[in-house]
């Protein structure tokens, strides 16, 4: 079923690739003079979180400020959102905007059909709107040099820590672990004089681990590919992978379900949690009386500067009528500007994507006074690093087979080496 979808979905967009997109795109009017509606696939919508009040909050502030402008929303789970996308085209319910994530660029980009923003808008313009956000941060959307996806809501990882269970373990919760051997002699202390978990990293999920692992390996100077040859296997990137072996079997890492393990932080039975700050609001709502949650920046290996990848997602254009893309563009514009970014990282925790509203008393200035913990996560900026896609049509096939053995290598009881290497040998198989 899976593999005629598939073929049904290639058919229809090998036809939509030979529409000249350039004409249409030529003729997107400068302004919204009519009344016109746009659909917004969008998976914040559909979660129970704030991800969900603040979107309502910005598509209320967006109506005001275009009237004309209809944005029809469709909710879908993160985990199901480019499936939706898929099928209503190849059931020809053409989307206008959707939020997906950066896992999916290159397909979206080369094989689904989204515009290039440099294809709909003029250089002048774009580089307007473009002005002020951080060049990183734009680059994660680009193929080929050309903007697909505009980089919306955005993380990379930081380490969550209990300071309860650091005082419990006689460790200095002002001193939180700067590198991964701290990590370890941290995590192993928590286990031992307070039964409580130590360490776990959001590593692990199916689909929202890949970007906390990928950061760890390139941290120690790996890389998951090379061009179209799979090297999670190799050398650095599998010596990471290793180092959390070592630490499931010294007991630092605990052994707990790698899908919930917020729901443990959460709790207050997890010493230290390395993942996205998008979660820094549900947990500073969950710890509030309860236990000191504080956060870090990334750990380290040695003296190697950190190289902290991103979580979360980017907007893609895909109407083809001119009066659509020029209000799927105000809408993308409006979701990424100063006012926008005050509500996304206030109310839900993403970073702001324009650092020139951090301190502004306008914007985001009273709230990170009130806030600190979000310094960590923005003094890592300088040293992002592109969460690293895969090419081809198999690339989530591709994607799952090192995920599987990468939890195997940590968790399992064979060589963590050879498991990664048997994986890359048949992964390879499916790379173009």
């Amino acid at each position: 079923m899976l593999r005629r979808t598939y073929l049904k979905l290639m058919s229809t967009l090998a036809v939509a690739a030979l529409v000249p997109f350039s004409a249409a795109f030529a003729d997107m009017p400068a302004s919204v003079d009519g009344p016109v509606t746009i659909s917004f696939y969008n998976y914040n919508l559909a979660s129970a979180s704030a991800g969900a009040d603040a979107t309502k909050e910005l598509l209320a502030a967006f109506k005001q400020k275009f009237p004309n402008i209809t944005v029809e929303t469709i909710a879908v789970p993160s985990n199901e959102i480019m499936s939706r996308v898929q099928a209503d085209i190849v059931a020809g319910q053409q989307p206008d905007v959707a939020q997906l994530v950066f896992r999916d660029l290159i397909y979206i980009a080369n094989d689904l059909g989204a515009n290039a923003l440099e294809d709909m808008v003029s250089p002048q313009e774009l580089k307007d709107h473009l002005s002020g956000m951080i060049p990183q941060g734009l680059e994660l959307g680009k193929v080929d040099g050309k903007t697909y996806g505009l980089a919306y809501t955005f993380s990379t990882p930081i380490l969550y820590y209990n300071a309860d269970l650091f005082r419990q373990a006689g460790l200095d919760p002002d001193a939180p672990p700067k590198t991964w051997a701290d990590v370890k002699k941290a995590g192993e202390a928590i286990k031992q004089k307070t039964g409580k978990n130590g360490f776990f990293p959001g590593a692990y999920g199916p689909a929202d681990g890949t970007f906390v692992y990928q950061a760890i390996v390139m941290s120690n100077g790996g890389k998951v590919r090379q061009g179209n040859t799979l090297t999670f296997a190799d050398g650095d990137a599998a010596d990471a992978v290793k180092m959390l072996r070592d630490m499931v079997d010294s007991g630092a890492h605990a052994r707990i379900d790698v899908a919930s393990p917020a729901d443990t932080m959460a709790s207050g039975n997890l010493g230290m949690f390395l993942y996205t700050s998008a979660l820094y609001a549900s947990l500073k709502k969950s710890a509030a009386g309860k236990f000191d949650l504080r956060v870090a920046a990334m750990p380290s290996f040695g003296d190697k500067p950190t190289a902290p990848t991103n979580s979360g997602s980017a907007l893609f254009v895909f109407s083809k009528d001119p009066v659509k893309q020029r209000a799927s563009y105000e809408l993308l514009k409006f979701l990424t500007s100063r006012e926008a970014y005050t509500i996304i990282t206030s109310k839900i925790g993403y970073l702001p994507l324009r650092l020139d509203i951090v301190d502004d008393p306008k914007y985001l200035g009273e709230w990170v006074k009130q806030n600190p913990m979000i310094r960590p996560n923005l003094e890592q900026l300088n040293r992002l690093t592109p969460n690293v896609a895969f090419p081809g049509p198999n690339y989530r096939q591709v994607e799952n087979m090192m995920m599987d053995a990468v939890r195997q290598a940590v968790f399992g009881s064979g060589d963590p080496i050879a498991t990664l290497k048997t994986a890359e040998q048949a992964a390879q198989d499916l790379m173009p």
